[in-house]
């Protein structure tokens, strides 16, 4: 039987690869521009801060999979299962809101690329732009409801079209790469502010830190692969060296461009997808052409997956009992269509108010990353409680790690778009009650989650009086 298993299931370097394919999206594109802010020693020092973190989240991930199989309902089941329905509660609408806020990030990027062929959508975020990514959000919905899949065939596409492009960008900066370049874009000394004066170094990491996260979104779902996987022992191998995948290719996609280019040509590179344009700078206009391609074709796809991701949470939340049951139920395609209407309209609202912001891409993004630090930190925290139950201090350390670094950037990096997703909760906190009034569940008798729901509700109504009053803005 298990020989037969064995046969039937993925090796370890394609499983390392499919999770590489699975975490990659379309920030990785944009990310020279983002951490063009920065001088390559500051952006090399972020990047061994946030790998650092990472792996250490994907350890603990991998960790529960192997010693909680059971806990399947979904991201959030961990959260649940060790802190309360609240708490599970907070981490599934936190990935919910990275997911739809994702989609929008996604089409101003799609936007972005297409306005390179065609000027009318030039920028991503002026009213056509708005109309053509509407058209494809509520497209995407309707295939959704008709119980359409994110096919095998599609994924192939998807991932052929991101890594292609990606592999050519990095041999051809590799060819043209120049150690004394590298070397005069490295101190941070040569980024100054407007008063002519160096930015410290510690205020180009911090720039630095959200963006690297951004392209990180997606590694809590690659441990889903670990059930195709021929032997048991290959998912761990498998994560960690996907992990190092990813983090060799970001490095080296976002850091090259320091050894070709001076500080000055990547800061004036402001358009979306930059990649497209530092690569047409380096071999001309069929390398923009090569980039832009490849990535409408990579995001139209990868949309389509992250249409689903969404949903699929929204109805799994609903079947836990932590949403109404009306969010989850099914219609004959056995698609939840309360679900995709609901979450289409939030990230239509949204995409519409992108005509008031000049960097709608830069918000999506951001605001997405901020949602998910309460996933990870539940994560984190989670794999703490699991470690000190079973006495394993080494797994104990990976998620003190984890959750440490998750409490200190919404601390430090990102604490007012933090303040407006907690603002974000307040509507979902409602619904949170009403399904627990449908399940006959009080709140009052679960001590713990009483204390998280006072505690949410109050900074969220507070964050909302700030942000009205001015007092903080994102």
């Amino acid at each position: 039987m298990d020989t037969e298993q064995q046969k039937k299931g993925i090796g370890l370097i394609p499983l390392a690869a499919l999770v590489i394919g699975s975490a990659i999206g379309g920030g990785v594109f944009g990310i020279m521009t983002d951490i063009s802010g920065s001088a390559g020693g500051p952006a090399i020092f972020s990047w061994v801060l946030v790998g650092t973190a990472m792996l250490m989240l994907s350890l603990s991930i991998n960790n529960i999979n192997k010693k909680r199989p059971d806990l399947k309902g979904g991201i959030f089941s961990y959260a649940e299962e060790g802190f309360g329905r609240f708490a599970g509660f907070i981490s599934g609408w936190g990935y919910w809101l990275t997911c739809w806020l994702g989609n929008v990030a996604f089409a101003t990027l799609l936007m972005s690329a297409l306005g390179y062929f065609f000027p009318v959508f030039e920028g991503g975020q002026n009213l056509a732009s708005i109309v053509m990514s509407t058209v494809f959000l509520w497209g995407y919905a309707w295939l959704v409801n008709r119980g359409v899949e994110n096919a095998s065939f599609v994924n192939a596409i998807v991932t052929f079209c991101k890594l292609v492009p990606l592999f050519l960008f990095i041999v051809v900066a590799i060819s043209t790469f120049s150690i004394q370049q590298f070397i005069d874009n490295f101190s941070s000394d040569i980024i100054l502010n407007a008063n002519g004066q160096p930015i410290p170094f510690s205020s180009q990491v911090l720039s630095c830190i959200m963006v690297m996260l951004w392209v990180f979104v997606g590694i809590e779902g690659a441990s889903v692969v670990g059930s195709r996987a021929k032997k048991q022992s290959d998912v761990g191998k498998a994560t960690i060296l996907g992990i190092f995948g990813l983090i060799i290719i970001y490095v080296l996609v976002s850091m090259l461009p320091y050894g070709t280019m001076t500080m000055n040509q990547l800061q004036t590179i402001k358009a979306q997808p930059a990649m497209g344009y530092v690569f047409e700078m380096m071999v001309g206009k069929w390398g923009a052409v090569v980039i832009n391609g490849g990535l409408i074709i990579s995001l139209v796809g990868v949309w389509l997956s992250w249409t689903i991701l969404p949903i699929e949470t929204m109805g799994n939340m609903a079947e836990d009992g932590l949403l109404p049951k009306a969010w989850g139920k099914l219609n004959k395609n056995g698609a939840p269509t309360y679900a995709i209407v609901l979450t289409t309209l939030c990230t239509n609202v949204f995409l519409l108010s992108l005509l008031f912001t000049d960097s709608a891409y830069n918000f999506a993004y951001t605001l997405g990353t901020a949602a998910i630090f309460f996933t990870w930190l539940f994560l984190g925290l989670y794999q703490m409680k699991l470690s000190y139950q079973r006495k394993e201090w080494v797994q104990f350390l990976v998620g003190l790690l984890a959750s440490a670094f998750q409490v200190w950037a919404m601390l430090v990096v990102a604490f007012n778009e933090v303040m407006l997703v907690l603002v974000l909760f307040l509507p979902g906190i409602y619904f949170y009650l009403k399904a627990r009034k449908e399940q006959n569940e009080p709140v009052q008798h679960i001590h713990l989650d009483k204390i998280l729901l006072i505690g949410v509700t109050m900074v969220g109504v507070i964050a909302m009086v700030l942000f009205a009053t001015g007092m903080l803005h994102v």
